[in-house]
């Protein structure tokens, strides 16, 4: 489960962070991803039809890992689970969600800001995590500074990351990947600029 995690992170550079409001023509959304050489895409479950989104784009775009950000309990994480993504995502951590992950045999990466949360999860062999909100929970510094204690540990900083900033992030030994919601403008429906912002993203090196 663990090494699913790190597999499917290593993909890609960049992990499109995406709130979907509308799923008319989201089909076009997935592609012009795809066009743009992403693989791995985070839906948060922050709308009414994020559910039906992750439905479609696991079904239809099987190329594309799809994962369900926001996954706040249990129950989110069985919704997720059977509509089709193939992990899950969470802002934060509890153990009891951490633990229900691994006994559900799902793929989740949990979300911390600080060593704390880290220990707490690592107790449960939890080795990659998304760090949220990057810039807001210490920025780049504070993650350098994390790889002393934890030199085995890899993050996904989420927050605050943008196409100008993205590779100082990916020049730190302990990140894997960032995650950004740069690449899709709100409600844009530009598919073209989507590809183009995506092969950007894509180019990016660790």
């Amino acid at each position: 489960m663990h090494n699913y995690i790190k597999s499917t992170l290593s993909m890609s550079p960049v992990m499109p962070v995406l709130t979907i409001n509308n799923i008319d023509n989201v089909e076009y959304l997935f592609e012009a991803l795809i066009n743009g050489n992403l693989k791995v895409v985070e839906i948060t479950l922050r709308t009414d039809c994020a559910i039906k989104a992750i439905e479609i784009a696991s079904k239809k775009f099987p190329s594309l890992k799809i994962g369900a950000g926001t996954v706040l309990n249990n129950e989110d994480l069985n919704s997720v689970k059977d509509a089709g993504a193939k992990f899950a995502v969470s802002p934060g951590s509890t153990i009891s969600l951490a633990t229900y992950a691994l006994e559900k045999e799902f793929p989740f990466l949990p979300g911390v800001s600080n060593s704390s949360d880290i220990m707490n999860l690592m107790n449960l062999d939890y080795k990659f995590f998304k760090f949220f909100p990057a810039q807001a929970a210490g920025g780049l510094e504070y993650l350098k500074s994390l790889s002393g204690p934890f030199p085995e540990i890899l993050f996904c900083p989420t927050g605050g990351i943008n196409q100008n900033n993205a590779h100082e992030w990916l020049s730190q030994k302990n990140v894997i990947c960032v995650g950004g919601s740069w690449i899709i403008p709100a409600e844009s429906r530009n598919y073209k600029e989507i590809t183009k912002r995506a092969l950007l993203a894509s180019s990016l090196s660790k």
